[in-house]
Order: structure tokens, then sequence, then C-alpha cells
């Protein structure tokens, strides 16, 4: 994977969404910049949810708070114990459980992207 890019301009609907897994106590969230890599997606933001019960939260504050920011999604996949994805079309947001993203290994597939170092606020 590419190194971490410290001057990449994040928008504030990624921002957003990193705040709200954050709050709901997602791991291992991680965001990709796909803008020079892919033609049609810009970012991915990856967070892994220790249960069921958990990926639905995580679904429901992403939803909640891109709502609060006027943006709806294109559509939702979903729900399933393993892996939902939310795409806001040039953005998709991957919520998986630990062992779908260690065998999907989104991040190993998407290697030539640049991984951003988010800071919750």
């Amino acid at each position: 994977m590419s190194d971490t890019s410290p001057t990449a301009v994040v928008p504030d609907e990624v921002q957003a969404i990193v705040d709200a897994l954050d709050d709901k106590r997602a791991k291992d969230i991680a965001v990709l910049d796909l803008s020079g890599v892919s033609e049609s997606l810009d970012w991915f933001v990856l967070a892994t949810g220790e249960s069921n019960l958990q990926l639905q939260a995580l679904e429901e504050a992403v939803l909640e708070r891109l709502k609060g920011m006027g943006r709806r999604p294109r559509g939702v996949e979903g729900p399933s114990q393993r892996w939902l994805l939310i795409d806001y079309g040039e953005l998709v947001v991957h919520l998986m459980s630990p062992e779908a993203r260690a065998f999907y290994d989104l991040e190993g597939l998407w290697a030539d992207a640049d991984r951003l170092d988010v800071t919750p606020r």
C-alpha cells in the first residue's frame, strides 16, 4: 500500500464518516484515496464492526451523519452479518466483519491507492 499521505485534502463527507464510525467504536478505520488509481471512484472508507449489531449501528450512524449534510446514498447493499456497503457515488463506505475484511482484503486489492491518516474529531 502507498504511504500515508499527510498533505491530501479530505472532503468534509469523508471526515464526517470517520467521525461517525469513531463515535460508534468502529475498529481499524481506513481511508483510501482512489482518485489516482480509479476513473470512477475517489474514496473508500473501510471499518470493522465486531458484531452484526455493531455493523448496523455503524451503518445508521453514517447514513444519519451524511443525511444531515444533505447527502443520500445511491444505494446500500446489505444488511449482512459480514459486509455492508454504502454507495455515495465517488465515495463508498465498506463496513465489514473482521473475517470478511481479512478475506476480501480490499486494502490489498487497492494497494496502489494512498492510505490517508484521518483523525476523528
